[in-house]
């Protein structure tokens, strides 16, 4: 029995993709080939009167040359809201990785225990 999972992708999908067609240089026809998806597809999801399974979404990026990230989400989308938040992140991205490493575990250290603590007292 195939498992079939649904979700919606962000509505600026269709735009995403068309951008990232264009900026290749592709045709409609020619990302349909690329991704070995059909033609009509690619004009539905472009037009947002469809949503791609993960396989295909995966073809896309793969025939676009792009992360399913840059696909599907805007560089808003993907990292912190908050300015502060936002100036860390570039200032750990400026350090050595196992600096980066350390910082990685202390800040999974803490979500953790404030996870766990909401978990605690909701229960």
């Amino acid at each position: 029995m195939a498992f079939t999972m649904n979700w919606i992708l962000p509505v600026n999908f269709p735009i995403r993709l068309i951008q990232h067609r264009k900026e290749q240089g592709l045709t409609q026809q020619a990302l349909a080939d690329a991704s070995e998806l059909h033609i009509t597809q690619v004009r539905r999801y472009e037009l947002g009167e469809a949503q791609p399974t993960l396989e295909a979404l995966i073809k896309l990026a793969k025939a676009l040359h792009v992360s399913l990230d840059e696909l599907v989400f805007d560089d808003r989308d993907r990292g912190p809201s908050n300015d502060r938040l936002v100036f860390l992140f570039e200032a750990i991205e400026q350090l050595k990785k196992d600096e980066q490493s350390v910082i990685r575990e202390l800040l999974e250290g803490m979500v953790f225990k404030y996870q766990a603590r909401r978990w605690t007292q909701a229960s």
